[in-house]
């Protein structure tokens, strides 16, 4: 059997990975790994597409020296909401990162032309500064969408750039806050009511079709928004909880319906897209502050001794994890400092008590989560899967547990990867 080539790509790192069943288990290889990160241009945070695909071929190049001739198909996943827009051919620079605050200016005037109650009873996608719509919105102000022929998600731009083929893959679609929960198709009021180009937003297309080819290997869409990947990557016995634990953590479960209730929405739950079902999922705001925190205090330390640290701490002080104040601070030590002042607490003294605060506030913000979540599903989970690179995190683990009073599942294992590789061969896919 040929190998399936999944190209997972996070806001922090990329990596090229191999799959195929052999006697019913996965063999995986990782060809390729390579660095990612926003960088500054003109006081913005944007992306480098052109580095971007510079790895993304090299990779695949990497896997192809690797196993000649035994490479059937490949995909791309990433993160969702953020996008390329190109006239013709020509992509638009700059591709403006989501941690980017130039949203903020436009969010005021999106809500009185469509009033996020609304929006979110049309589309059941959270509340987030950085959502799709409000990006494109701030585009149209700016005068960006003059003579724009094309949006694309950044992995379908990706997918673009090897095969030729501008498609529009469904779950990435859900993250933009333009897809009606019910319908799963753009929602051409909101589009109206925004003056946004309908032209920009076609029909979506299903994981698991194929678009094109690139050295021999056929190009698929795998569930590109990367969640979606790792969702499906996950071993699960029936339905469960979830956390794919990265640089966002996203807690949720999978319904068959969207949940849009008033509870939904004062609680920032979104509904996103899955191969046949719905993600009922909450954004929290993860490995992100211990990531920023290491960089401030000891970078390039090793996690191993971070997570002592933390462990040996008595530290007792917890912000509130999902304060947009952590979003894209100047300092994460100082909104860390500035958090616990205002809630009375003393301050840390050293890093292992900064990031024994970050881990258990972590774990009492996935409490709230959880709870919010069984009251409005109607329903009780036992156990909570945790994958992604938080779930080598014992220590996180351990205090998740004791905060949630679940069993937790924890799987270091690729689960994006595998989700992805699953769909290309045809394990899922095709809505």
């Amino acid at each position: 059997m040929k190998y399936a080539l999944a190209i997972d790509i996070g806001a922090s790192s990329g990596r090229h990975i191999l799959g195929r069943m052999v006697a019913g288990e996965w063999e995986t290889e990782e060809v390729y790994r390579f660095p990612n990160g926003v960088t500054q241009k003109d006081g913005h945070l944007v992306w480098d597409m052109e580095a971007l695909l510079t790895h993304v071929r090299e990779g695949i190049d990497r896997a192809l020296t690797a196993h000649p001739g035994e490479i059937g198909t490949l995909s791309v996943d990433t993160w969702g909401v953020d996008y390329v827009l190109l006239k013709g051919d020509e992509p638009v620079y700059p591709v403006y990162a989501y941690r980017d605050g130039r949203t903020q200016g436009v969010i005021d005037a999106v809500h009185a032309r469509i009033p996020f109650e609304e929006l979110y009873r049309r589309t059941g996608c959270q509340f987030q500064p950085f959502n799709s719509l409000y990006q494109l919105y701030a585009d149209r102000e700016a005068g960006r969408l003059q003579g724009v022929t094309d949006a694309l998600m950044i992995p379908e731009y990706l997918l673009y750039r090897l095969c030729g083929t501008k498609a529009r893959e469904f779950t990435n679609a859900t993250t933009t806050g333009l897809i009606h929960a019910e319908t799963g198709v753009f929602d051409r009021e909101i589009l109206e009511r925004l003056e946004l180009p309908e032209h920009l937003f076609p029909q979506l297309s299903a994981p698991g079709t194929e678009i094109g080819e690139y050295r021999g290997i056929r190009v698929l869409l795998c569930a590109t928004h990367d969640t979606a990947s790792a969702v499906e990557g996950i071993p699960m016995e029936g339905n469960a909880p979830y956390i794919s634990s990265g640089t966002w953590s996203l807690l949720g479960v999978k319904t068959e319906k969207p949940i849009t209730t008033e509870e939904s929405r004062q609680g920032n739950w979104s509904n996103e897209g899955g191969v046949g079902y719905h993600r009922y999922q909450k954004n929290i705001m993860g490995m992100w502050l211990v990531n920023r925190l290491r960089e401030e205090l000891c970078p390039g330390a090793d996690f191993a001794g971070i997570v002592a640290g933390a462990e040996t701490s008595a530290y007792a002080g917890t912000v509130d994890a999902d304060d947009p104040c952590f979003l894209a601070p100047e300092s994460m030590r100082a909104a860390f400092d500035a958090a616990l002042t205002a809630a009375g607490c003393d301050l840390p003294r050293e890093s292992g008590d900064y990031f024994r605060c970050a881990y258990r506030s972590l774990a009492a913000s996935y409490r709230r989560a959880i709870d919010e979540l069984e009251r409005n599903t109607g329903r009780k989970y036992d156990i909570l899967y945790i994958v992604g690179g938080g779930a080598k995190n014992r220590f996180l683990n351990r205090l998740t547990r004791e905060e949630t009073g679940k069993e937790i599942v924890a799987l270091p294992i690729e689960a994006t990867a595998l989700g992805n590789l699953k769909i290309q061969l045809g394990e899922r896919g095709l809505l």
